[in-house]
């Protein structure tokens, strides 16, 4: 069985209940691939080039955590 999103991605999961929303894709105004926005707006972008969705996620969510860590 297939696991959920919020068990791989907790982290993730924390910052759209809670702080924000990502975004995943080519964006009309920067290179990154996936970025986390706030309502105050870009939290964090990733790099432009992702080998798969996963490592973009992976690095989003390492990123969300020290985030997390530090604000929460």
């Amino acid at each position: 069985m297939a696991a959920s999103f919020e068990k791989n991605y907790p982290n993730i999961t924390r910052w759209t209940e809670a702080y924000g929303w990502i975004e995943v894709g080519q964006g009309e105004y920067g290179t990154s691939f996936i970025r986390a926005l706030s309502e105050s707006g870009l939290v964090w972008e990733g790099l432009d080039p992702y080998n798969t969705i996963d490592e973009a996620l992976n690095a989003l969510e390492e990123s969300l955590a020290e985030w997390l860590e530090e604000y929460e």
